[in-house]
């Protein structure tokens, strides 16, 4: 597992990382990847809450709007956060969370 440090742009409040396919923004690649495992908010790695969310969708144990509750979860640890747990250690780059 490598972590991948959050790059900020305060003027557009634009977050990037590092990725295998060169510099992705955090809310639409890392939030939906198959290989994010979750942000480190200080010295304390939080695990993404939007593959669990999904989990949850599928198996028919929750409503459709525990995703957008993730997703702003995710954006909140963003906000917080110093980097991003990443599970890519061959550099396959994006893998969505929605493809089989």
């Amino acid at each position: 597992m490598k972590t991948l440090p959050l790059q900020r742009q305060e003027e557009s409040n634009r977050v990037t990382v590092d990725c295998a396919e060169g510099e992705v923004s955090v809310y639409t690649h890392c939030a939906y990847c198959k290989h994010c495992a979750g942000v480190v908010v200080r010295r304390r790695m939080m695990p993404s809450p939007v593959p669990q969310a999904l989990r949850d969708i599928r198996r028919g144990s929750a409503p459709d709007d525990v995703m957008l509750n993730a997703a702003m979860m995710f954006n909140t640890l963003i906000r917080d956060g110093n980097a991003i747990e990443c599970t890519d250690d061959i550099n396959e780059g994006f893998r969505s969370l929605y493809a089989p």
